[in-house]
């Protein structure tokens, strides 16, 4: 494996988030429900509501346990659901929120659980999106970050269980 490197630091990992959340401030409501996918979407989320508290909204906050990759560097091809909603979606406007969009997989599932749920808008937001191939089933509504068609890694993006906690985001291919 080649030495990492850094595609963005700490601080444009930040200003993308709060850019991100001034696009999303005048389409939520403090009844938003806010819905991040577990694991790799925590940090952005944690990061996204704090943000959005700046722009005084203060939705609610719920996760999704879903898991697509393992340890592997590619996608299963299916969706595993650990841990569904909490919190009821029934007649709210849903915000789902997730690291990075490769295939699109976790995204149209967690989608699909807040549609069942109840809820009569489901929006989604992702910090990166990589390049597909072909098309995906779903693309999010909100994007802050247009990453290369690299292995990423950091800001909740992982290598079999590794550097999630990176404030910023490096390449290690």
């Amino acid at each position: 494996m080649a030495e990492p490197q850094v595609l963005l630091s700490a601080g444009e990992v930040s200003a993308a988030v709060e850019r991100l959340a001034q696009r999303i401030a005048p389409v939520i409501d403090d009844e938003t429900v806010v819905v991040c996918l577990l694991t790799g979407g925590l940090w952005f989320a944690a990061d996204l509501t704090r943000a959005l508290a700046a722009c005084d909204r203060h939705p609610l906050f719920d996760a999704i346990w879903l898991a697509s990759y393992g340890d592997t560097r590619a996608s299963r091809g299916e969706v595993e659901v650990r841990a569904g909603l909490q919190r009821p979606a029934t007649g709210r406007r849903v915000l789902v929120v997730d690291d990075v969009l490769d295939s699109g997989l976790s995204l149209s599932q967690a989608r699909g659980i807040a549609l069942a749920a109840g809820a009569t808008e489901v929006l989604t937001a992702v910090f990166a999106r990589k390049p597909w191939p072909e098309p995906r089933g779903i693309e999010p509504d909100f994007v802050a970050w247009e990453a290369p068609g690299r292995f990423l890694a950091g800001y909740g993006m992982d290598a079999a269980g590794r550097f999630r906690g990176l404030p910023q985001i490096i390449a290690l291919d």
